[in-house]
C-alpha cells in the first residue's frame, strides 16, 4: 500500500459516523471561505468524493447517493477535506460551478436575520430552479 493509500485509510478510519452511518459536511468556497451549504455523507459518498475529487453526498430524503450537480450542472470540485478534532464533522473546500443551493442561490445560507427579527436576502441568485429542475406542481 502506498503512503497516499495509508493516509486515505487512516482518514476513513478516523471519521466517526453517527448511528445512521452519516457525518455532516460543511461546504466552503476554497478561495473565499464562504459557507455554501451543509450536507450529509456516508462511507460510500465519502469514498466517491475522495476518488473523483467531486463532491458526492447522501440524500436523507431520497435515501440515495447524490453527486452534487448531477442534474443541475452545478458541480463541486473538491480541493481539500478537513476533519475536526472529534472526527465527527467534515469541511469540504470546493470550487463551486454555479449556485450551491437548490433554490438557485450561490449559498444555501442566502438569508440573514435583521435587527427587527425578519429576514432579508444577502446572496446572489445564480439560476432559476424551475428551469433547472422543472416546475413543481
Amino acid at each position: 500500500m502506498s503512503d497516499n493509500q495509508d493516509t486515505v485509510k487512516s482518514f476513513l478510519e478516523t471519521v466517526k459516523f453517527d448511528a445512521n452511518g452519516l457525518v455532516p459536511a460543511i461546504v466552503q468556497d476554497h478561495e473565499t471561505g464562504k459557507v455554501l451549504m451543509m450536507a450529509w455523507m456516508n462511507l460510500v459518498s465519502l469514498q466517491m468524493t475522495l476518488e473523483r475529487k467531486q463532491a458526492c453526498y447522501w440524500s436523507r430524503s431520497r435515501k440515495q447517493l447524490w453527486l452534487k450537480g448531477e442534474s443541475s450542472g452545478n458541480m463541486q470540485d473538491v480541493h481539500d477535506i478537513l476533519i475536526d478534532c472529534d472526527g465527527d464533522t467534515l469541511i469540504l473546500k470546493v470550487s463551486q460551478t454555479g449556485g450551491a443551493c437548490h433554490v438557485g442561490y450561490h449559498s444555501c445560507f442566502y438569508r440573514k436575520v435583521t435587527s427587527d427579527g425578519n429576514m432579508e436576502i444577502c446572496d446572489t441568485l445564480m439560476f432559476n430552479p424551475d428551469e433547472v429542475y422543472g416546475k413543481k406542481s
